[in-house]
C-alpha cells in the first residue's frame, strides 16, 4: 500500500502547498499506519485517505475590536472542523500571533486521532485567531473575545462543536467567550464550550488534566519497558504554561526530580529541583517572564535562547517532556538529548518534535509517548465537563482524576495492542497512529460515502 500513500501524499501537497505544519502532519500519519493499510485493503477502496485528510468545513473570519486607545483593529479568525465521524467536533482555541490556517488544519486533524484514542464520543476540530493576548489589558482582551464569539457561535453548540482552551486562550479568555455566547443566545448552553470556572459549569481537574495524563502515559509507557518508575528520574519540562506546569506537579508527586522549565526566551535550570510554588507565581499571576524565578533562587541558572534549539535540552536528563509548541525539538536537539542519555520523551504539546528529531529516538531505542495519545488527558476531561453539564452534575476531584488516570491507560494499551497487532516493537508513535485510524475508518465505512 505504499504507492497509495504516496500517490495521496503528492496529491495532498499539491493541493495545499503552502501550507508546512498540516503538510507535516499528514506525512507523519500516513507513512506510520502503512502496515494497517496492506491488512485492510477496503480503506483504499473506500479512499479513506483521501476522506479524512480532508476537512469537513473551514470557516474563516473577520474579528474587528477596538484597542484601549480607541483604535480600531483587525484579526482574522478560524475555525476548522475536521471530522465529526463519532461525535460533535472537539478540539481549543488557540490566539497567537502565529496562528494561520496551516496550524489550525494540522491542529484539527492531529485532534481527529487524539479524540479516537480517547474512546470517547467526540470528533475532531481546532480554531483561533492570529490575535495575541501578551502585553493587552483584560478590557482589551475581553473586546476582541466578545467580537471573536460573536461570530463563532454561530457554527457552534453542545451537539454540534464544542470550543476548548489551548495557546493563549486559559480562565480568563474562556469566561469572556462564553458570557458572550450565553448574551447573544439567550439561553445557558454549559456543554458548548470546555474548560470553563467551577463557578459557572467547569469540571474539577479540567485544569490539570493535559499535564496529568501526560505523566499517567509516561508511567504506564515505562512500567511496559522493563518495570520502570518515574521516582528518582530526572524530568526537563520545556514550556511554563498549563500543560508543562501541572506535568511538572505530577511527575514531583511520583518522586520524579524535575530540573528544568522553560519559556519562549530561555530556560532555568535548578538541580536541586524546581519550586513549582514559585513558577505558578510568575506564569500564573504575574504572567512574568521565567528568568525571574532566580530573584528567590539565585543558585539557579538561567540558559538564554539564542537561537532555533531551545538550551533546555543541551541539559542531562532521564526524561524530556516538550510541553511547548510545535516543532520545539529540533534533530540538533535530538542527538543532544540522545548523547547525554535519555530513555523517554514524552510529548505534551501538539507534535513536538520535527519528524526526524521522532526517527531519531526511535532509532535510538528511545521511548516516544506521541503527542496523540500522550496529550489525550486534556480533551478527556473536556469530554468528562461535557457529560456534567449534560446530567446537571459535578464530580469530585478524584472522581475525574481518576477517571482521566483510567482513559490514559486504556489510551496506551490502544497503542500497545496494536504494535503487537502489527509488529511494531515499542514503535507507540505508530500504535498511536494505527489505533486511532482504524476506528475512524471503520465509523467513515459504515456511514457510507459523505
Amino acid at each position: 500500500m505504499s504507492d497509495y500513500v504516496d500517490e495521496v501524499l503528492e496529491k495532498i501537497k499539491a493541493k495545499n502547498a503552502g501550507e508546512p505544519e498540516y503538510l507535516q502532519a499528514v506525512d507523519e500519519v500516513l507513512t506510520t499506519i502503512k502496515p494497517a493499510l496492506e491488512k485492510h485493503p477496503e480503506y483504499r477502496e473506500s479512499a479513506i485517505l483521501e476522506r479524512i485528510t480532508e476537512p469537513e468545513r473551514i470557516i474563516t473570519f473577520r474579528v474587528t475590536w477596538v484597542d484601549d486607545n480607541g483604535k480600531i483593529q483587525v484579526n482574522r479568525g478560524f475555525r476548522v472542523q475536521f471530522n465529526g465521524l463519532i461525535g460533535p467536533y472537539k478540539g481549543g482555541l488557540r490566539f497567537d500571533k502565529s496562528v494561520n490556517q496551516s496550524i489550525m488544519k494540522f491542529l484539527g486533524f492531529e485532534q481527529i486521532f487524539k479524540n479516537a484514542l480517547t474512546g470517547l464520543p467526540i470528533g475532531g476540530a481546532k480554531g483561533g485567531s492570529d490575535f495575541d493576548p501578551k502585553g493587552k489589558s483584560d478590557m482589551e482582551i475581553m473586546r476582541f473575545c466578545q467580537s471573536f464569539m460573536t461570530e463563532l457561535q454561530r457554527h457552534i453548540g453542545p451537539d454540534v462543536d464544542v470550543p476548548a482552551g489551548d495557546i493563549g486562550v486559559g480562565a480568563r479568555e474562556i469566561g469572556y467567550l462564553y458570557g458572550q455566547y450565553r448574551r447573544i443566545r439567550d439561553r445557558y448552553d454549559g456543554g458548548v464550550i470546555t474548560g470553563k470556572g467551577l463557578e459557572y459549569g467547569g469540571s474539577l481537574v479540567r485544569t490539570e488534566a493535559t499535564g496529568y495524563g501526560l505523566i499517567y502515559f509516561m508511567r504506564e509507557m515505562l512500567k511496559a519497558n522493563g518495570g520502570q518508575i518515574l521516582e528518582g528520574k530526572t524530568v526537563t519540562i520545556s514550556g511554563s504554561g498549563n500543560v508543562a506546569i501541572y506535568a511538572c506537579e505530577k511527575a514531583q508527586m511520583l518522586g520524579a526530580n524535575v530540573i528544568a522549565m522553560s519559556d519562549s526566551a530561555g530556560c532555568i535550570y535548578d538541580k536541586n529541583g524546581i519550586d513549582l510554588a514559585v513558577v505558578k507565581q510568575i506564569k500564573e499571576i504575574e504572567r512574568g517572564r521565567i528568568k525571574e524565578y532566580l530573584k528567590t533562587h539565585p543558585d539557579a541558572e538561567y540558559l538564554e535562547r539564542t537561537g532555533e534549539d531551545s538550551p533546555i535540552w543541551n541539559i542531562k536528563t532521564d526524561i524530556a517532556l516538550p510541553c511547548a509548541t510545535q516543532n520545539e525539538v529540533t534533530l540538533n536537539s535530538a542527538k543532544k538529548l540522545v548523547e547525554n542519555g535519555v530513555i523517554a520523551i514524552g510529548e505534551g504539546a501538539n507534535m513536538p518534535c520535527v519528524k526526524e528529531a521522532t526517527d531519531y529516538f526511535l532509532e535510538h531505542n528511545v521511548l516516544v509517548a506521541p503527542a496523540k495519545a500522550a496529550n489525550a488527558g486534556g480533551v478527556a476531561t473536556s469530554a468528562i465537563e461535557m457529560s456534567q453539564n449534560s446530567m446537571r452534575y459535578y464530580l469530585s476531584f478524584e472522581q475525574v482524576d481518576n477517571m482521566l488516570d483510567a482513559i490514559m491507560v486504556n489510551i496506551f494499551k490502544s497503542a500497545c495492542e496494536a504494535c503487537a497487532t502489527y509488529g511494531l516493537g515499542t514503535n507507540y508513535v505508530a500504535g498511536a497512529n494505527i489505533a486511532a485510524f482504524t476506528k475512524l475508518a471503520k465509523a467513515m465505512i459504515a456511514q457510507g460515502i459523505n
